[in-house]
């Protein structure tokens, strides 16, 4: 199996919009400005706590891409160096127990990856395992003598029929392609190579990885659990494909034994952590459950996998990367909740406490939660650290007391007014709930209804958007417009319920949450009901595309990457798995109503709003044709459209700069020509 499973009142009684600014028109934030952009990553904090290595990722504008160096930051004096001469490239550095190495991969010539490590004494780096497929990042002996990652074996691909001898100097097609895989090419990846992640320990004096784990599907996650034996994920069940909220954590003996089994097959058990005395593993899981979407829960068990217990039983917020306190009496965890990445201290007793309310930022496209963190032996905790008008940079905490080690957008951003920003609540109008919205306000914005109104829309659709930085938000503020971004209903961050109430129902009463905001938004006057328009991707791209079916009330929409039609999707996407038997849990052929009635392309025949498809040419988790299904249908009833295709472009159309910025000028672009308040000026 490849591992791919994958308080505030309302804001109508604050009134008074943002005054003019007086004389020069303020420097706002521009397409090119993208390329000076850079973020803090998965920080890793030395043992001692006295330093943090962590991945600095900046855009590079002559290879039109995200790169990651190391820099190495001196807690107590702020001062920081790039790890490696020159800058080099690297990533997913990872401390030895003494802290005396740093363990991480890079990219050599050719794209192989490159297990290297660095002397922190002697200030040397050398390579311990020039790997040849893609590998995870290590995991540190307890003893600090092997490293564990995980890295694809590749099978020879099935073959049908041979071919007869070909002629000398003859000029053949290409062979024949066959796969009896029901996952076989993946978003990101392309068309996969067979074969499966499997588990491998390296000496760190050098020597040839070794091959630990041979189970069926493969295995990931690797860490630790002592000097004899490792922990890992995996599913070797016959029928795995057609499980895929399925996983068990194992723990994998090093003498050549088979693994056995620490956690039940209901759910997903995955990031298993040890206690600091190696008696207790801590893990995260998604319980087996009747609706698509499970809490995020975190377990406690013995090294034996016994006397298991839900530690986040009565916490109902999701949450991700769990570390153990030095002391080995509590957890901690970032959680989502109502907007806002939180860190969290869980005790094992059931004690909750918030230790940070400013964890995320690393991204620099749409508003999403994000974040990380590591600890040290000494409780000192290195983490990502947000502002909403920058993207991370890096914080430690210590006892109680926050310290922001970098300023890394400062030289870009340091004289840019940023868009400011106002949070609602706004009641829906359906069912009792309350929808926090954000709304980025344009430079001199002059509260008096007569500014346009974009709305920006989250995919997921179980996901999180918060006051977090945004480039594409800036970009649209600084040209003018009013946006705003919500989490309606499904949205993770509100509780379970909030966010099953779209099981089997997506869209729905989503729709009418996203209507309440953009009616708040215009009563208020904060912007033209003739100047409405609508945008977003993935889920967002389906409600969107949902939402022109449904109302003509905007002037024009653009519909990035949407899926269009439930029965397409779930038969050629990369999940289709998760779509026919976790999403819809019924077949196609099986309940065509159902498919048919949740499909956007169902709604085809009501649009009159000019409407804009945009995909990835490489997309495979919502693949081009799901837009070209829309745009297909628009063209034939004569209502205005155009197609957008990102060339080489996967699921995350912004992955590289230039696309990010073609993104959100294009939409941009499309909106001009049907604003006909912006064309009278």
């Amino acid at each position: 199996m490849r591992w791919m499973m994958m308080g505030v009142a309302a804001a109508a009684l604050m009134g008074t919009a943002w005054a003019d600014h007086e004389g020069d028109e303020p420097k706002t934030f521009s397409a090119a400005m993208v390329f000076e952009l850079e973020y803090a990553s998965d920080p890793q904090i030395s043992p001692d706590g006295e330093h943090v290595v962590y991945v600095r990722r900046s855009m590079d504008i002559e290879k039109d891409a995200a790169m990651g160096t190391l820099w190495l930051v001196d807690v107590s004096s702020g001062e920081q160096r790039p790890l490696l001469e020159g800058g080099s490239q690297g990533g997913a550095p990872r401390w030895s127990p003494d802290g005396s190495k740093i363990a991480f991969l890079s990219v050599r010539d050719g794209g192989k990856p490159d297990l290297k490590v660095h002397l922190l004494e002697d200030d040397r780096t050398y390579s311990l395992a020039k790997l040849q497929e893609g590998a995870s990042p290590v995991a540190w002996a307890p003893d600090g003598d092997h490293l564990a990652f995980t890295m694809l074996v590749p099978e020879k691909p099935m073959t049908l029929g041979s071919l007869p001898p070909k002629p000398d100097g003859a000029e053949w097609a290409p062979a024949i392609q066959v796969t009896d895989e029901l996952t076989f090419r993946f978003d990101g990846a392309g068309y996969l190579t067979p074969g499966d992640d499997q588990v491998f320990v390296v000496p760190v004096e050098g020597g040839t990885p070794k091959q630990v784990t041979h189970m069926p599907g493969g295995m990931g996650q690797a860490t630790w659990l002592d000097d004899t034996a490792l922990l890992a994920v995996g599913n070797p069940d016959e029928k795995r494909d057609l499980q895929p909220s399925i996983a068990q954590l194992f723990r994998v003996p090093l003498d050549g034994a088979e693994p056995v089994a620490l956690t039940s097959r209901t759910g997903v058990a995955f990031a298993p952590t040890v206690s600091p005395n190696g008696t207790r593993v801590a893990f995260l899981a998604v319980p087996d459950g009747e609706k698509t979407h499970q809490q995020t829960e975190l377990f406690v068990m013995g090294a034996d996998g016994s006397d298991a217990k839900n530690v986040t039983l009565d916490y109902d917020r999701p949450l991700s990367g769990i570390a153990w306190h030095p002391k080995g009496s509590s957890l901690l965890a970032t959680t989502l909740d109502r907007g806002t990445v939180r860190l969290v201290e869980f005790g094992l007793g059931g004690e909750v406490k918030t230790l940070a309310t400013d964890v995320g930022g690393e991204g620099v496209g749409r508003p999403y939660d994000s974040g990380s963190f590591s600890v040290s032996s000494k409780g000192t905790v290195a983490y990502t650290q947000q502002k909403r008008s920058r993207p991370a940079d890096l914080a430690v905490l210590s006892k109680g007391e926050a310290k922001t080690l970098t300023q890394l957008n400062e030289d870009a951003l340091g004289d840019v007014a940023m868009a400011k920003i106002e949070k609602f609540e706004v009641p829906s109008s359906v069912g009792d709930y309350k929808i926090d919205a954000w709304v980025a306000y344009p430079p001199n914005y002059k509260k008096d209804g007569s500014a346009p109104l974009l709305l920006e829309i989250h995919g997921g659709p179980y996901a999180m958007y918060g006051d977090f930085f945004s480039a594409e938000i800036e970009r649209y503020a600084a040209e003018g417009y009013v946006t705003v971004w919500t989490n309606p209903r499904g949205s993770t961050g509100y509780g379970l319920k909030f966010a099953q109430e779209i099981d089997l129902a997506y869209p729905s009463k989503d729709y009418d949450d996203l209507m309440s905001v953009v009616d708040f938004m215009v009563k208020g006057k904060y912007a033209s009901e003739d100047r409405l328009f609508v945008t977003g991707g993935s889920g967002g791209g389906v409600l969107t595309a949902w939402i022109v079916g449904s109302t003509d009330r905007f002037a024009a929409a653009a519909s990035i990457k949407p899926v269009i039609n439930w029965t397409s999707e779930a038969l050629a996407a990369d999940i289709s798995a998760f779509t026919a038997l976790e999403w819809l849990r019924e077949m196609p052929w099986e309940n065509q109503e159902l498919y048919w009635k949740l499909s956007p392309l169902s709604k085809v025949g009501n649009v009159t709003t000019p409407t804009l498809m945009m995909a990835g040419s490489e997309d495979w988790r919502t693949p081009t044709w799901e837009a070209e299904q829309f745009y297909t249908a628009l063209k034939l009833q004569g209502v205005d459209t155009a197609m957008v295709r990102v060339p080489g472009a996967s699921h995350y159309i912004a992955r590289r700069p230039s696309h990010l910025i073609a993104k959100t000028e294009a939409i941009m672009a499309w909106f001009d020509k049907y604003d006909e308040a912006a064309s009278e000026e």
